[in-house]
């Protein structure tokens, strides 16, 4: 979203606060759960063409998953924000030539999934339905695909999973949720509208979903990366991530980004899966 825009849509929610807190807390709301990106391209589509597809089903939502079909251990891979399952076309391939079974999924609102929108909570139920139908045995997450994978498994606590890689996630939804609201500079009257429907829609304040409290229950061995130059997820939230993990190593790069689609972060990952 350029900066104008930007700029634009945060002063019409602004502006409508004083008609409606209600109205202008809602819009915030849905335009944080509407990703604007994360469709599939044409090199996407073909890639994701290799593996056999099957949808399944979250209440009336479908769930795409891709599997590309090994003897060894099963990897069910979850994507980030903006994204889709075909970001982890160098990993599966890595992965396919150490003959392991791989699992991806898009997640709600994103790729060939269904739902008209995103949130962490969703993407939970989805991720728990995968792991149910097909087992893995590890997890790789990426940014918000990471915070959903904790969120799942400190729910579900399923004992088939070994192994958890944490790729930029965030460690706090609060924190994500401010960013959003600072980069489109919301009021007051928005900002606290909106944490009140949010805990009316989810249960809970936003402080309440954290990855680094979740993580503290998760027995599974760990390996968070992160990058010191993301600029999406900033490095702090890896440290944090990292205290509150015992059962985890943490392993810094240099350079990469938030995206971490570098060869040297598949080579971190196949080390950590076959060790």
């Amino acid at each position: 979203m350029g900066s104008i825009l930007i700029k634009l849509v945060g002063s019409s929610i602004n502006a409508l606060s004083y008609l409606s807190k209600t109205s202008a807390a809602n819009k915030a709301l849905t335009l944080f759960s509407k990703p604007r990106k994360g469709q599939i391209n044409q090199a996407q589509f073909d890639f994701l063409a290799t593996a056999k597809k099957e949808i399944l089903y979250y209440e009336s939502h479908e769930i795409m998953t891709y599997r590309w079909i090994g003897t060894k251990k099963t990897i069910l891979l979850v994507h980030g924000w903006e994204s889709n399952s075909g970001r982890w076309k160098p990993l599966i391939n890595h992965l396919k030539n150490k003959d392991h079974n791989i699992i991806a999924l898009d997640a709600p609102a994103h790729g060939n999934s269904g739902s008209g929108y995103f949130n962490a909570l969703l993407y939970t139920e989805f991720i728990n339905e995968v792991a149910k139908k097909f087992k893995p045995h590890i997890i790789v997450g990426h940014s918000v695909g990471g915070m959903a994978t904790v969120f799942f498994q400190k729910k579900y606590q399923l004992k088939g999973i070994q192994k958890l890689v944490l790729l930029g996630a965030p460690s706090n939804f609060k924190d994500v949720l401010k960013r959003y609201t600072d980069m489109l500079r919301y009021n007051r009257r928005v900002t606290e509208q909106l944490n009140l429907e949010i805990i009316e829609q989810f249960g809970s304040s936003p402080e309440s979903f954290s990855t680094a409290k979740y993580i503290q229950t998760i027995h599974a061995e760990g390996l968070i990366i992160h990058d010191k130059d993301d600029n999406i997820i900033p490095y702090n939230d890896a440290l944090l991530i990292k205290e509150n993990y015992k059962n985890s190593k943490l392993i810094s790069t240099k350079g990469l980004g938030h995206s971490l689609n570098h060869k040297s972060v598949t080579f971190y990952i196949s080390e950590f899966i076959e060790n």
